[in-house]
């Protein structure tokens, strides 16, 4: 279950930093860059803040970490 919300969340918050950026500044393309390297953290060091945070809001924990499906 965390997956599928982390999966949500990531891909939203993507989502609307491309339309910040096409339509309000282009500075907002910095929002994506920021996502992608938490990725790519995340896949180092196994560690990830939105893990964290929705673990402590209640959801699951079904096993791995952000990087793993």
């Amino acid at each position: 279950m965390l997956n599928t919300y982390f999966r949500v969340i990531v891909g939203s918050m993507i989502l609307l930093s491309v339309v910040l950026t096409v339509y309000v500044h282009p500075n907002w393309m910095w929002f994506t860059v920021f996502i992608g390297v938490n990725l790519i953290q995340s896949a180092f060091t196994k560690w990830c803040l939105l893990e964290t945070i929705l673990m402590k809001l209640g959801i699951k924990k079904e096993g791995g970490n952000c990087s793993t499906s």
